[in-house]
This record gives C-alpha cells, structure tokens and sequence, in this order.
C-alpha cells in the first residue's frame, strides 16, 4: 500500500463518517466493511439480509456492523422522498415504492436523508447503474452540472513532477467528449477532488495539442473557452490553459511556451480535452512510468457516490470507503 493510501485511510479515520454498501450481500464487501470498521475508517451500514450475510462470511464479526434488510423494515418514508424527487418526471407512488427497494436506490435516498455520509457500489453492478439513482437523487454538486472522474497517480516520492509524484488526472472514466462547459466542471471537480483526498494545492493545467496559441482550431477553441469559464467560477482557482503536457509539466518548457503562467512547468493536476486522452494517458503513466492509479474516484455529486471496478478486491473497497468519507468531508 502506497504511503498516499496510508494517508487517506488515517485521514478518514478522524472524520468518523458514516458509508453506506449498497452490495452488502457480496463476500469482498462484507469483508471490506469489517475491516473499515473495526480501523475505525469510517461506520459502516450494509445493505442486505443478515442471514444471507453471515452465510457468505461464516465466522465473520459482524456484531458492530449496522446491517439494513429493505424487505423487512417500513420503507415508505424512503419511496415518499423519491415520489416527490421524481414525480415531476413521471415517476407515480408505486414505481417510488419498487424502487426503494433496490438496494442502491435506497443507498443513496439514505445519503439523501442525511443517515450516511456517502455510498460505495459496483462491485456486481453496472457503473450506469450505480451512478443513475445518485443522478436522480443526490444530484450535482452546487455550481456544477457534470458528473466527472479523475485518477490520483502516484509516482516515486522523489519524482519531479506533480506534488512529490502526486498528480491527478481528468475526466479518465465518463465524459466521452465533453464540451466547454463540462470541461469546466471536470477541471473544478477534478481540483476540488486534489484537495480533498490528497491535500495538495492544485494547480490545473488544461491540456491540448497547442500552447497559448500555437495552434488554432474547433479542439483548442473548447479548451480556451472551458478556461474562461472556470475563471469566471472559481477564480479562487490557479487554472492555465491551453498547454501541452510538456509545457505543463517542464519548467524549461513552460518558460519558452508560456512564460509567465503561474500553473505551466508545475502542473498537478491535468484535465484531459476528452475520454479518449484521459483513458490512455493515465493508462501510458502507469504503465510506462510505473505509477500507482488510484480510481476512478467520482466527482461533482451533492454528495459524494463512488463505483468501484467488478475486479476490486476487498482492500480496494476499504480505500474507497476513506475516500469517500475524505469527499463527504467537502460537502456543504
């Protein structure tokens, strides 16, 4: 475990949030959730039976672990709150009613509700799936209108780039070809997601093909223009663009390409112009550059909802958990 996870899990460890598992009938999850609680990284609340829980974990302590069966408990306060989210689009009281008892509608309406903090789904389902009732519930993040990802990419501590090999990358997992404004919202997302899991102090570079103008066209039109609208926002900011990686990431570089930014040469966190760059650039770094690729984390929600990999590991979940609980520390 890199010394940056160690981190986390210790910063989540003072917050004493509270994480829902949605899949709390799967034995990684039961088996995450034991070790988050008994390391005190966060209180944990699974979805499930109880019967069917201890089955899959025989022997398991599960004595501490607050375990909610939606078939046995009254959920129609849950489906009222969903009937009135979602009643202006279509949704009547017997469709609120089914689906408050889907365990990862009824996650997320208890993060709505104010009973947990944040949710951790995916490990059996479906990213659009775990992402739809969060869309629907939860919803954007005040000043945001887009639902992003980003990867923390952890170097070698004595690296020159980033903040001591820490950097974070955007949007790497969803948007496809987001314009302007979503680019926008990746970039504060994307930043807002630096300071709250890693405690860096972010310097944002928006990446293109072209330099402060070397080059013109459609592409690097939307990069200039999700730049201005960033400042606009967040002025409180430090944001550049647009900048190619290497006048982002080398001094010399940014010197004779973008003198006189206060982001080129020094760069950590990088936002992508679309997918297809994210995806094989963080994929490039951790292959070539052999860095530690931490996520997708998700970003932009109300309140924090993240989706792990149907690969993940029972120590993958724990550490989604504190990053979790590092977000919900964010929110307003």
């Amino acid at each position: 475990m890199s010394d940056l996870l160690k981190q986390i899990r210790q910063k989540a460890t003072r917050l004493k949030k509270t994480i829902v598992l949605a899949e709390g009938e799967e034995p990684r999850i039961i088996t995450a959730a034991i070790k988050a609680q008994s390391e005190g990284i966060a209180s944990i609340v699974l979805i499930g039976n109880p019967k069917t829980i201890a089955q899959k974990c025989p022997g398991a302590d599960l004595g501490t672990i607050k375990i909610v069966d939606v078939n046995e408990i009254d959920t129609e306060p849950y489906a009222q709150l969903l009937y009135d989210l979602r009643k202006a689009k279509g949704l009547d009281l017997d469709g609120a009613r089914r689906l408050a008892k889907d365990p990862l509608y009824f996650g997320v309406l208890m993060v709505k509700r104010g009973e947990a903090d944040g949710m951790v789904a995916g490990s059996v389902n479906a990213t659009g799936d775990v992402l739809r009732p969060a869309l629907q519930i939860i919803k954007t993040a005040p000043g945001i209108k887009t639902v992003s990802s980003c990867f923390i990419m952890v170097l070698n501590s004595d690296s020159k780039y980033g903040e001591n090999g820490i950097m974070v990358f955007g949007d790497c997992a969803v948007n496809p070809n987001p314009d302007a404004d979503q680019l926008a919202d990746i970039a504060a997302a994307s930043a807002d997601t630096a300071v709250a899991i890693t405690g860096i102090s972010p310097r944002v570079a928006l990446l293109s093909y072209s330099t402060k103008g070397s080059a013109k066209g459609e592409l690097i039109d939307k990069v200039t223009k999700a730049l201005e609208i960033v400042k606009s926002a967040r002025p409180d900011l430090q944001i550049d663009g647009e900048l190619q990686a290497d006048a982002a990431l080398v001094p010399t570089v940014a010197d004779l390409k973008a003198p006189g930014s206060t982001v080129a040469g020094k760069a950590n966190v990088l936002i992508f112009p679309d997918l297809q760059a994210g995806n094989i650039g963080y994929k490039l770094v951790q292959r070539l550059a052999g860095a530690e690729a931490i996520g997708p984390i998700c970003q932009g929600f109300n309140k924090p909802v993240n989706d792990l990999s149907r690969g993940c590991s029972s120590e993958d979940v724990v550490n989604v958990v504190a990053m979790t609980a590092l977000q919900s520390a964010m929110c307003k």
